[in-house]
């Protein structure tokens, strides 16, 4: 009698009791209402950054501008590639610089000075190319004048680049260092596409201020068919003074949207 009594109480002691039993289905329920949510949060993340990654528009054109990208372009999704564009990318071995407006993602181009045709440029009697730091890693040339009576600089470019529809302005990016002479005549700034499209202006760079980049303005126009159908030039030239002229700096020229 004494070993079956001992033997039905260790059968009753092995037995979760009915309130372990209630614990037990709480704590299955409560990891399953986790696990729900846990879910739920990543279904509604993944819709966010679904919803993310359809708002963002890729530029015109872009696919054929970065073709001459001078390091490679991280594609691996539309966010980081618009991203990239927005930061800036440099093409044709550092002589221009492509970015995205992110506010309008409208193209904009910088044309540095040696993208430019620049008269005399290759005579270091009358310029001196000097590196110019563009970012912490990338160094650009700008072109100093030393002493010329004959001034011309022309830019050309490709409209076909720029977006569509958008009204853009075209200016010179200048420095004037001491000592600057032979500035008594105006320059003279013209901005001509091959549709037929021509304006000309004149600015006065005696009084500009000394030791630091100043944007001279050459025209500005909306994009079209006419226009992208053909080239542009732009130009800053003044040969007709016979002044000698000295201690002009020339970064380059920016085509971008006007704000």
């Amino acid at each position: 009698m004494g070993a079956e009594t001992s033997k039905a109480d260790d059968c009753s002691e092995s037995q979760p009791s009915k309130e372990a039993l209630q614990i037990e289905s709480q704590n299955v329920k409560s990891t399953a209402k986790t696990t729900v949510n846990e879910t739920k949060e990543v279904q509604v993340c993944e819709a966010k950054e679904s919803e993310k990654t359809a708002a963002v528009k890729l530029p015109w054109n872009y696919e054929a501008i970065i073709e001459d990208a001078d390091s490679p372009i991280d594609k691996s999704s539309k966010e980081k590639l618009y991203d990239q564009l927005c930061s800036g990318v440099f093409l044709n071995q550092k002589r221009k610089k492509y970015w995205v407006e992110k506010k309008s993602g409208s193209n904009s181009f910088m044309l540095f000075a040696r993208d430019l045709s620049i008269t005399w440029a290759g005579d270091n009697r009358y310029w001196k190319w000097s590196p110019q730091e563009e970012t912490s890693d990338v160094i650009v040339e700008e072109a100093e004048l030393l002493n010329v009576c004959w001034l011309e600089v022309h830019a050309r470019f490709d409209p076909r680049k720029l977006s569509p529809g958008i009204l853009y302005e075209v200016v010179f990016v200048i420095m004037l260092k001491d000592p600057a002479y032979g500035w008594e005549v105006p320059v003279n700034l013209r901005l001509l596409c091959t549709n037929g499209m021509k304006q000309e202006r004149k600015e006065n760079l005696r009084m500009k201020p000394r030791h630091q980049w100043i944007e001279i303005p050459v025209g500005e126009f909306t994009t079209s068919p006419e226009i992208n159908g053909g080239g542009m030039e732009i130009s800053m030239y003044e040969f007709e003074g016979g002044k000698w002229k000295r201690g002009l700096v020339i970064k380059g020229v920016i085509i971008r949207p006007k704000n």
